[in-house]
């Protein structure tokens, strides 16, 4: 008999314990999303732009690279060109990933001074040469791929600058103080 009832009782318990498990799931739902790597990432604005200063060349730029939600090229152009390899010339296309990214820690920062670039697109020449400089440079280094980019912002603190562009999960922060500058890439998630 008591065999009987537990075999019967059995997909009660088991419909029980789904009810509980997915009850605690959806409770857990409002907690978790006010966790950052929870929440959904900010919604960008249709019209963004950008303002650079390139401290190798002393070109400066105020680009709006996307209007009404649409990707301007010859805005784009002009944003790979102020970002282009200092050394070299050479141009890559910018992943519009960083743009988005650079856009959303200029919103966080609440400042309409240019970002200042100390490296964007990076050659593979150059960064062989300085990766050979011993500089800590990867080999494989997003700044090749136009994923990466090195700045500081006038009247900000580095370590400012650092924690918004960790704040925003966005990929990538380094800080280098020694050097006055804050690395920001759209790979994967990480600090150092």
């Amino acid at each position: 008999m008591e065999e009987r009832d537990r075999m019967t009782n059995a997909p009660t318990l088991a419909s029980r314990r789904r009810f509980l498990g997915l009850g605690a799931a959806a409770l857990s739902f409002p907690f978790l999303s006010r966790l950052s790597a929870f929440a959904a990432p900010e919604t960008l604005p249709p019209d963004r732009g950008l303002s650079f200063y390139n401290t190798h060349t002393g070109e400066s730029a105020t680009v709006e690279y996307c209007h009404s939600g649409c990707l301007i090229p010859l805005s784009l152009e002009k944003i790979n060109h102020i970002l282009r390899d200092h050394l070299t010339g050479e141009t890559k296309d910018i992943d519009v990933r960083l743009l988005d990214l650079l856009y959303a820690l200029s919103r966080k920062i609440s400042t309409d001074e240019p970002f200042h670039v100390i490296s964007g697109y990076r050659s593979p020449r150059t960064n062989a040469a300085l990766r050979a400089g011993g500089g800590g440079v990867a080999a494989n280094s997003l700044h090749l791929l136009g994923q990466a980019i090195d700045i500081r912002v006038p009247g900000l603190k580095l370590r400012d600058l650092y924690r918004a562009a960790v704040a925003l999960h966005g990929g990538g922060v380094g800080i280098y103080p020694a050097s006055d500058f804050v690395h920001v890439d759209v790979g994967r998630v990480r600090t150092w």
